[in-house]
């Protein structure tokens, strides 16, 4: 067959050359050991904790050998793009501190010179390179008749390919020159097919990154390279963008791994090197039987990256929880370097900790308290200011006004050695410290102890003092041994039954009619803040 005819016959006109499309791409000026990588998400619906937890593996890989971060949007199947999911991805790097050294806005400014980085602006070149494989013998038309759609129908027709018999691979792939313009004078769309060469008798090594090497069986199959709208499918598309964006690693998930032996293929028939593969695990969570299941987008909020911006978790703490997720050595590295930079950490990409990842919400809300509990009581607010200014709009206006006031409420037992830690995220500020804007509506006091903490509160009204904490705390003990109550801890100890209780129990009945609860920040602080008169029509409220 005159396959430079044929070539010319499936794309007439597509003049451009596979040579004269890589000189606009000339290789990458990199240092030695600098590595190359792509966040490449297909634009149909929110952002995934799973890709994002890929995105953190190419940024530090790229970051930490001086290499690049660039941002691939793989929006050809236009059926399940979702509108401004892009916008979405970009924000969520950003937020992160995790921007792409390269990228696109949608319809707006290119930053870097190996774009178009949405591939659907990329068309002619993925032409050129199925041109050139078609002139070469190593891809032909498929003209197969589709009832369901192309898509849907090569999928369960690839999933039947025999992997050891030639003839039950891709009908089309014998249709001779004649049949071929036969069938394009009719006006019959095709796609293209890569012409495999495998038989399905032989196993290739891959060398992932994460797993180690891996024998996997030979590719066997007539896949699709050109979709009949003549869109790339993902295994055509990321090798040629692979290949002229300089991309050295490539970071996706293990649900990747079956498709490796087709994309060893097609970067064989390319004739161009493969760049390095690290195959993650999916990120899995405990469902309230304890067991196992993938974090779905559709079952599990926190799938959503929005999820974390909506609820006001600090970036830095998710970024923390992810990288012990990733590198297992990271937990021991914290807790060596409190305050550390995250960019101190020894990443390393290529010892991806191989279990399964299990996400655990308890665990974050912990890591999240560690990096709060360093904050300055300044740095709270204007965290607390931001997300209420996306969230919640309405505390906005009293946020602003009452600054001092919030502030103050933030720093009660903070910029301490032993700092408190009991916000993980801004959005429980306000039922947190709700005692601070209101006397509290109930109180947690047994109704066994109500006859004794009424009597504490009806007489505590008379013993109250904010001049100073030893003065307002020996005001406490004083009324304490009038009423019954042990102020040496170990003589109460020692003989409970001769007293009502110790000076602790009176300190929490104080604590509670204050509050509501038995457990608050310094207590005298909190009232020091609320002042004297407000404290004292509190008091009254009980007894």
């Amino acid at each position: 067959m005159d396959y430079q005819k044929l070539a010319e016959m499936l794309f007439p006109n597509n003049k451009m050359t596979v040579e004269e499309i890589e000189k606009k791409y000339p290789k990458r000026d990199l240092p030695k050991g600098g590595e190359v990588t792509r966040f490449a998400p297909s634009p149909t619906g929110f952002m995934h904790l799973g890709g994002f937890y890929q995105a953190i593996i190419d940024f530090n890989l790229a970051k930490r050998t001086g290499g690049v971060f660039y941002l691939r949007i793989e929006d050809t199947d236009k059926k399940r793009e979702v509108t401004g999911a892009s916008e979405i991805v970009m924000d969520v790097l950003g937020r992160y501190g995790m921007t792409p050294d390269e990228y696109q806005l949608k319809g707006g400014v290119t930053v870097g010179d190996y774009g178009p980085y949405y591939q659907t602006e990329r068309a002619e070149i993925y032409h050129a390179y199925a041109k050139k494989l078609v002139a070469e013998g190593k891809a032909f038309p498929c003209f197969c008749k589709k009832t369901e759609g192309l898509a849907d129908v090569q999928e369960k027709r690839e999933k039947n390919f025999s992997l050891g018999k030639i003839e039950e691979k891709d009908p089309c792939r014998n249709l001779t020159l004649e049949q071929i313009e036969e069938n394009l004078k009719a006006g019959k769309k095709f796609a293209i097919r890569l012409k495999s060469a495998g038989d399905g008798t032989k196993k290739i090594k891959l060398n992932d990154g994460a797993k180690g090497v891996i024998e996997i069986q030979e590719n066997a199959k007539d896949a699709i390279l050109l979709k009949d709208d003549l869109m790339p499918t993902y295994h055509f598309a990321h090798a040629v963008d692979d290949t002229l964006m300089g991309t050295t690693v490539v970071v996706r998930g293990e649900e990747w791994l079956p498709s490796y032996p087709l994309h060893v293929e097609i970067f064989a028939a390319l004739n161009r090197p493969q760049p390095k593969y690290i195959h993650t695990p999916l990120l899995y969570k405990f469902n309230e039987n304890g067991n196992k299941i993938k974090l779905s987008k559709r079952k599990h909020p926190e799938a959503d990256m929005r999820f974390f911006q909506n609820e006001g978790y600090p970036t830095e703490a998710l970024v923390e929880y992810l990288l012990n997720l990733i590198n297992s050595n990271f937990e021991t590295w914290r807790k060596q370097n409190p305050t550390a930079d995250l960019m101190e950490f020894p990443f390393n990409a290529f010892k991806i900790t191989a279990n399964t990842p299990i996400f655990d919400l308890m665990k974050l809300n912990d890591i999240s308290k560690e990096s709060i509990s360093h904050y300055s009581a300044e740095k709270c607010y204007e965290n607390l200011l931001f997300w209420a200014k996306e969230n919640s709009p309405e505390n906005v206006e009293y946020l602003e006004k009452q600054r001092e006031f919030v502030t103050k409420i933030l720093n009660i037992d903070r910029e301490k050695p032993k700092p408190r830690k009991d916000i993980f995220k801004w959005s429980m500020f306000f039922d947190l410290f709700d005692y601070m804007f209101g006397a509290p509506k109930t109180f947690e006091v047994e109704e066994s102890e109500r006859k004794a903490y009424e009597n504490v509160i009806r007489a505590y009204k008379k013993y109250l003092t904010l001049s100073s904490k030893e003065a307002w705390f020996e005001n406490v003990k004083k009324m304490a041994a009038e009423l019954g109550y042990a102020t040496d801890n170990a003589e109460y100890k020692k003989n409970p039954q001769a007293f009502l209780g110790n000076t602790a129990k009176v300190c929490e009945y104080i604590r509670v009619a204050i509050t509501g609860r038995k457990n608050s920040p310094d207590l005298f602080e909190i009232m020091t803040l609320l002042g004297e008169k407000e404290v004292q029509r509190r008091l009254s409220l009980i007894a």
